[in-house]
């Protein structure tokens, strides 16, 4: 793929201090993956700069240079630079032109808010499925589309790859892409050029300030807000105090949503279900959609994720009975993620590895008055030994089992993590087994299930490998299980 360096550059405010209009054969922001005939763009990020390593990317080959701030070096007269204010916004709109616009060959969700963007986004996500939809998502656990996984580093990536994988979605023959719009990714431009056709607001909480993230609370609504300014239609959470002025730049009127007697979509009746491995929450709506609805992700506040779901999907062609469907078959990989077994109990994946995230995920499961919680865990290595103590003693006061093993020990041994675990236990009346291997202790679980027991193995979630002496071992639960059910069935 080959462009016209100037043709990239159409939607952008620049000067030119190196004339030249060279065929790029790609746009590159890390110096060390330059090649002969790319455009190095200098981002200035929070630890580097990349004005620094202008000199290496020439070195490199690259054939333009795009930049923000004057350069320590002399570039050569057959290197063009471009000048701009604003280079993040430059690397945006340059890859939207580089890839051909892929967003408007796609429908387009984009979610923002504090909470909920990752499971709103997959509901979202296998509502379009289910109306036959081939659909993509960008978010927490990485780039998804067509069967496979491209892991990032950010929950909102760099907008190169967001526009790189929107067209890897199109060819892939994808007709929808779902996006966590996060606060950071819209403050540092990664969803500019980008026209979507829906824009939803989850919620709004204090979170993500100080340190490199927002100065304080007031940027961090800003942020959230940059999003309505570049959707067709927008819908919002009308529960949330802060819905009109975060979608106050909105074009038109907002759908609303939520429990209010003034939500266009209004929940109703809603209350927790379990039955026979299945859990999860009910509820119905009323108003715009009049919908009887069972999720298939414990929690009661999972209906207001529901609801985000159906509001975003209502812009759309899609049949009522794809949402009911695809509410029930929807589940988030790694977050109190239901695998099917042969029995009737609950055995769920969730990736708590901390206390707070342990107490939140069971102190929702106890609602569902199981015969017995039962949370099988462990704890990381080379980290502060507080962690263990903390979750030991969550686990041995809200489950009626604890199963103590390994998760990623990296360079300590394992029992001596485990004897960590047992201190915070042992400050409560939690029983407990231990079992050092992971994959004997799932089978310990599982062998151990009675009727009506929820079982949480948590820690791993959405990971696929075990960490120990520096390497990464190849590890997935969803495996280990389906092995040990293999097993079991082949006796």
């Amino acid at each position: 793929m080959n462009m016209k360096l100037k043709s990239m550059l159409i939607n952008i405010n620049y000067k030119v201090l190196s004339d030249g209009d060279p065929e790029i054969n790609d746009i590159v922001y890390d110096s060390r993956k330059v090649t002969r005939g790319t455009a190095f763009v200098c981002l200035k990020g929070y630890t580097s700069d990349g004005h620094k390593y202008a000199e290496n990317a020439v070195k490199n080959g690259a054939a333009a240079l795009i930049t923000s701030d004057e350069l320590d070096f002399d570039v050569p007269e057959n290197i063009v630079v471009i000048k701009t204010s604003d280079t993040r916004l430059a690397l945006a709109l340059m890859s939207v032109e580089f890839f051909g616009h892929p967003a408007e060959e796609l429908k387009t969700v984009a979610i923002t808010g504090t909470k909920g963007k990752t499971t709103t986004a997959a509901m979202v996500a296998q509502i379009f499925e289910n109306a036959g939809i081939k659909t993509g998502t960008i978010g927490t656990l990485g780039i998804l589309y067509d069967g496979k996984t491209v892991k990032t580093d950010n929950t909102t990536p760099e907008s190169y790859e967001i526009q790189k994988a929107m067209r890897n979605m199109v060819n892939a023959g994808c007709k929808a892409m779902v996006i966590e719009a996060s606060s950071i990714g819209l403050k540092h431009s990664r969803l500019a050029g980008i026209t979507f056709d829906v824009g939803v607001f989850t919620n709004f909480s204090d979170d993500h300030i100080g340190g490199v993230e927002h100065k304080d609370l007031a940027e961090y609504l800003f942020c959230k807000s940059i999003l309505f300014r570049q959707c067709k239609y927008a819908a919002a959470n009308i529960d949330d105090e802060k819905w009109r002025e975060i979608t106050k730049d909105a074009n038109g009127d907002v759908l609303t949503f939520g429990f209010s007697e003034n939500a266009a979509i209004k929940a109703e009746n809603e209350h927790l279900i379990s039955d026979g491995g299945f859990i999860g929450v009910h509820f119905e709506t009323k108003g715009l959609k009049n919908l009887s609805i069972d999720v298939g992700i414990p929690g009661k506040f999972n209906v207001y994720n529901a609801l985000s779901a159906i509001a975003a999907v209502s812009f759309f062609n899609v049949d009522d009975k794809a949402i009911v469907s695809g509410l029930k078959a929807a589940k988030v990989k790694g977050r109190v993620e239901p695998v099917k077994v042969p029995g009737n109990y609950t055995l769920l994946i969730d990736y708590a590895h901390n206390a707070l995230s342990m107490e939140n995920v069971l102190t929702t499961l106890r609602q569902y008055n199981p015969n017995r919680l039962i949370t099988m865990f462990g704890a990381g290595g080379n980290r502060p030994k507080v962690r263990r103590y903390e979750m030991g003693e969550v686990s041995g006061r809200l489950s009626d089992l604890s199963v103590i093993t390994e998760d990623n020990s990296r360079f300590e041994d394992v029992m001596d993590i485990i004897e960590d675990i047992k201190v915070g236990i042992g400050k409560t009346n939690g029983k407990y087994f231990v079992v050092p291997n992971r994959k004997d202790a799932i089978r310990f679980c599982i062998q151990n299930a009675q009727d009506g027991d929820i079982i949480v193995l948590a820690g791993k979630g959405h990971e696929d490998y075990q960490e120990i002496k520096g390497v990464k071992h190849h590890m997935d639960e969803r495996e280990l299980i389906s092995e040990i059910l293999a097993e079991k069935q082949n006796r």
